[in-house]
């Protein structure tokens, strides 16, 4: 259990952390999601394999700008399945990609409502969806677990690759079911585990801010939601591909000690998950 410290400490780094991305970002060049504690694209990675993420071919149109702060590890926006209309919000907007994606999906009379706590990339966001024209997003700071939203304000929550990096998730979950409508939806890719991971790793505070260290096991994310209110929880797993794996292992092995444990096995211990709930 992470103390109050700890946690302010896990939240002030994950923050410094993906503000020096923000801050360092150039379009020409890979952003990465910090996925290994030397940044290895475990997630995303460049633009361009950000991009195969999705299934939908509006992501690939997106300008380098957009792509290339791509720190997700799946696509929230189809499997949200969005209708014109709805307000949607997204838990850790980044660069705004997802946001952009939802407001095409939510268009006529719907609005998308982005929340990140990292200034720098609220101004990358902001700038990004100047450049776009896109009128129906609305970026806001602040924290996943103290949403600036009104209760049951919001039809569809979205989010990519972000509540793992959060050290009280179910305060997370508690704050999703609040500003959802009644029937609304909660639509997220995360990472996930099945099975423990090394205690090196979860300690490691360059692994909370690529998204391993904090990643919940299966049945305890699951579990987390419903505790929050949520009904028909789903819950799929996206294997990321071997060399994906073979690469983060010879990364973070700089860092830990990883022999004993396999590329299989770390395949099937730590991956993406397609997440679904209700609230009644």
């Amino acid at each position: 259990m992470t103390t109050g410290q700890d946690t302010q400490d896990i939240r002030t780094f994950v923050r410094e952390r993906y503000g020096k991305i923000a801050e360092e970002f150039q379009p020409s060049s890979a952003a990465s999601c910090g996925c290994t504690p030397s940044g290895s694209d475990c997630c995303s990675g460049a633009a361009s394999s950000s991009v195969r993420f999705y299934d939908t071919p509006e992501a690939a149109a997106l300008p380098d700008e957009v792509t290339g702060l791509s720190l997700g590890c799946g696509d929230p926006v189809t499997l949200a399945a969005l209708q014109p209309g709805q307000t949607v919000l997204d838990l850790g907007s980044g660069g705004g990609i997802d946001c952009f994606l939802a407001a095409q999906r939510v268009a006529p009379g719907g609005k998308v409502i982005g929340v990140d706590m990292t200034p720098a990339m609220l101004d990358k966001a902001r700038a990004n969806q100047k450049k776009l024209g896109i009128e129906n997003v609305e970026f806001r700071l602040g924290e996943i677990e103290h949403l600036p939203v009104p209760d049951a304000s919001i039809d569809v929550i979205i989010s990519n690759c972000v509540i793992n990096l959060s050290p009280d998730k179910p305060q997370v979950f508690r704050e999703a079911f609040r500003v959802l409508k009644p029937s609304g939806k909660l639509a997220v890719s995360d990472i996930v585990t099945d099975g423990p991971l090394p205690q090196v790793v979860k300690s490691s505070l360059s692994a909370w801010a690529g998204c391993v260290a904090g990643a919940l096991d299966v049945q305890d994310y699951i579990a987390g939601i419903e505790a929050a209110g949520f009904v028909d929880v789903q819950l799929a797993p996206v294997y990321f591909d071997p060399q994906m794996i073979d690469q983060a292992i010879e990364q973070v092995g700089e860092s830990f000690d990883l022999k004993d444990i396999s590329g299989e096995s770390l395949r099937t211990t730590v991956f993406s998950a397609k997440i679904t709930a209700i609230k009644p």
